[in-house]
């Protein structure tokens, strides 16, 4: 294998170790043809001096209940305002056939710009049944790190419930993915990645269901092996953690949650 081969092969390996990968800047934002028309009229309705920034945003049709539509809508900076770093949001439930807004939640610092650079953002809308009567579903923010040698990525996710026509948050800023490492840009180096999944458990207080948080984390390295580069994963290590309901939301211990 040439150099040129063992650089190439190393990087694309590095790239889909990291689990935050440049490609999700080309996911689409809109999930359905009426997405567009009603994140438009959802500005209007309730930011009508702001601009949609569709880039930072996502909308979808709820699985739970197609008759909802789902969005996460962010707001434009003043372009006067050289402190912003960022994005705030509207997190909303509309109808599906009229658009017309149902609930709707202003989330500050919804998308955190400062070491890392955004690169997608996602709705949620797995099978997060927090009781008998109330499905959670999430949004999903990830960025990934500038640097070529020492690589970055990850990804937070908020939960919200929808009760009668308020919209709230349960769950701020737990990282699910995160991944880091460092290589010499040719060879040799290391990279560490996390994922936290989420299963609900037994009800607890307020009739809410506990959290169980699985998470898994990976060592690689790669190291030249007779001109051959080559990569070991080590083997998971694997934590387990139980988030109760306490006080309307889920508290996130520190070492996993993720600002903004």
């Amino acid at each position: 294998m040439s150099q040129r081969e063992v650089k190439g092969s190393i990087l694309n390996d590095m790239k889909k170790k990291i689990l935050i990968v440049a490609a999700s800047l080309m996911a689409p934002v809109l999930a359905h043809a009426g997405c567009e028309d009603m994140m438009s009229g959802g500005m209007k309705t309730l930011h009508p001096d702001n601009k949609l920034a569709a880039e930072y945003s996502a909308c979808k049709a709820w699985p739970a209940n197609p008759q909802l539509t789902l969005a996460v809508m962010a707001l434009a900076h003043d372009a006067s305002d050289e402190s912003a770093s960022g994005h705030d949001a509207e997190v909303v439930v509309a109808d599906s056939a009229s658009g017309a807004v149902i609930a709707h939640f202003y989330q500050k610092h919804a998308i955190v710009e400062q070491e890392m650079t955004f690169t997608d953002i996602a709705l949620d809308t797995a099978r997060y049944d927090l009781s008998p009567a109330i499905r959670a579903f999430g949004v999903r923010v990830s960025y990934r790190g500038p640097s070529r040698v020492a690589p970055s990525g990850e990804t937070s996710l908020r939960l919200y419930v929808l009760e009668n026509k308020t919209l709230r948050p349960v769950l701020d800023g737990l990282a699910v993915e995160q991944a880091n490492g460092e290589w010499d840009d040719r060879c040799e180096g290391f990279y560490d990645s996390t994922k936290r999944t989420i299963a609900t458990g037994p009800a607890g207080r307020e009739g809410y269901a506990s959290l169980k948080v699985t998470e898994k984390t990976v060592h690689s390295v790669t190291r030249m092996v007779n001109d051959e580069c080559v990569n070991q994963d080590g083997a998971p290590r694997q934590k387990d953690f139980t988030l109760e309901y306490r006080n309307g939301r889920y508290s996130v211990p520190q070492g996993m949650r993720l600002p903004g």
